[in-house]
């Protein structure tokens, strides 16, 4: 297979080896080289989308309570509720007794009224999940392994998806597509132990290679961009509006949500803090990425003579092992402060979250650790440190919600017109 430029037609996803111009189009950038209106047919289609994500966000919502969220009429509020019942993407959930009158019908999300499936392939493993509309994971499927190939991938995924769509949890008439999620540049950046065989990833379309399993639409996104977008649209980010997230895995990588909006930057690789120089007087013109991440930990575990089988042996009761572990969260976070002090002081965000597949509680040590440095400096306004609220799976599931936001919920990009011309 041929690499693809896009990867994917008309997703969020990310586009590789086409101009700046282009990848603005693609990833739906709030202004284009000229300026773009929208029509009310794509207007309708936002309100629909916006009411639909205020009773998700609410759990439960009267029609009056949608017009005050909204600002939308009452008759136009009518209007959108009853096609959303239509559709079946929304249900009454009956009447709920007020201060005085008439109860008011709530309106709560159908779990079956959508469905989709995430994927998430990196160096270390591949791990496939599928949601409802109420972002319940339905099934979840993981395999640890070293730098798989594509046609490794493939077989594992053809016999997931079957596993899937024969497991009775999924309506496929309402599954609204596949997404991927993946590093970019997979097979390029070094990491220890990589064979040179897998750079054959930058050759590979991935649109095509998951497209050939599935007869559904394929989207494809940066693993920290679809872990960000996950947590925003079901995680920490349904009271926390702005936040830089950290996603710890293989590799490292970030994120940027602002007001609820995933920020890509000019060049679509905004939060790259992996490629960020860590300014620590022992990392000799190393990367942060270098220090901070799952690869760099099982490296020290290895040159320590310590066998670790994934990372589920990372908390176990091995001193050896406890005690490398121990080293590497002070070095990460002396190597992460650097980068977080600059994104507290550019940024602002209202917290910075930390996910990915570093188990929990090295998770939790690394926050706590991170926010006593910060604690300790006078900045203007310091993001304070969390944990994610979705952590181990965040790729596949942010993956899996990439269809919801082509289809179902809102974005900037649906008020824009497509088909800018250059």
């Amino acid at each position: 297979m041929t690499k693809n430029k896009e990867r994917g037609s008309g997703a969020p996803g990310k586009s590789v080896g086409i101009d700046r111009s282009a990848r603005l189009g693609d990833r739906g950038g709030r202004l284009g080289i000229s300026l773009s209106g929208t029509n009310l047919e794509r207007a309708g289609d936002y309100n629909q989308r916006t009411v639909l994500q205020a009773i998700r966000v609410s759990g439960e919502a009267s029609r009056t309570d949608l017009a005050t969220i909204t600002g939308l009429t009452a008759p136009t509020i009518a209007n959108i509720t009853r096609r959303l019942l239509e559709e079946g993407l929304i249900s009454d959930a009956g009447r709920r007794q007020g201060a005085r009158g008439q109860p008011a019908a709530q309106l709560v999300i159908n779990p079956a009224g959508g469905f989709s499936v995430g994927i998430n392939i990196d160096r270390d493993h591949i791990t496939i999940v599928s949601l409802d509309l109420a972002g319940t994971v339905l099934t979840r499927a993981t395999r640890e392994i070293a730098f798989a190939m594509p046609d490794a991938v493939s077989a594992w995924l053809r016999d997931e998806i079957a596993a899937i769509r024969s497991s009775d949890l999924i309506d496929e008439a309402r599954l609204l597509g596949v997404g991927v999620a993946m590093p970019d540049d997979l097979g390029r950046v070094p990491f220890p132990h990589r064979p040179a065989a897998y750079e054959g990833w930058d050759d590979i379309d991935v649109v095509a290679l998951v497209g050939a399993i599935v007869p559904w639409p394929v989207y494809v996104d940066n693993d920290a961009a679809a872990a960000a977008i996950g947590e925003a649209q079901f995680g920490s980010g349904m009271v926390l509006p702005s936040f830089f997230y950290v996603l710890v895995s293989a590799g490292l990588g970030g994120g940027l949500v602002i007001d609820g909006n995933y920020f890509r930057g000019a060049g679509a690789r905004s939060g790259e803090i992996g490629f960020m120089p860590d300014m620590t007087p022992r990392a000799h013109g190393r990367t942060v990425q270098e220090t901070v991440s799952l690869s760099a930990l099982y490296d020290r575990l290895e040159a320590g003579g310590c066998d670790v089988a994934g990372v589920g042996a990372l908390t176990g009761v091995d001193p050896a092992v406890s005690a490398i572990v121990a080293d590497w969260v002070e070095d990460a976070a002396q190597s992460l402060i650097a980068p977080l002090i600059a994104v507290s002081c550019l940024v602002d965000p209202g917290a910075v979250l930390i996910g990915g597949r570093l188990p929990g509680p090295l998770v939790d040590a690394l926050v706590e650790r991170l926010n006593a440095m910060l604690a300790d400096l006078a900045l203007p306004s310091a993001a304070r440190v969390m944990r994610a609220a979705m952590s181990d799976d965040a790729p596949a599931i942010g993956a899996a919600i990439l269809p919801f936001l082509h289809h179902i919920l809102p974005s900037d990009a649906i008020l824009m017109q497509a088909g800018r011309s250059g």
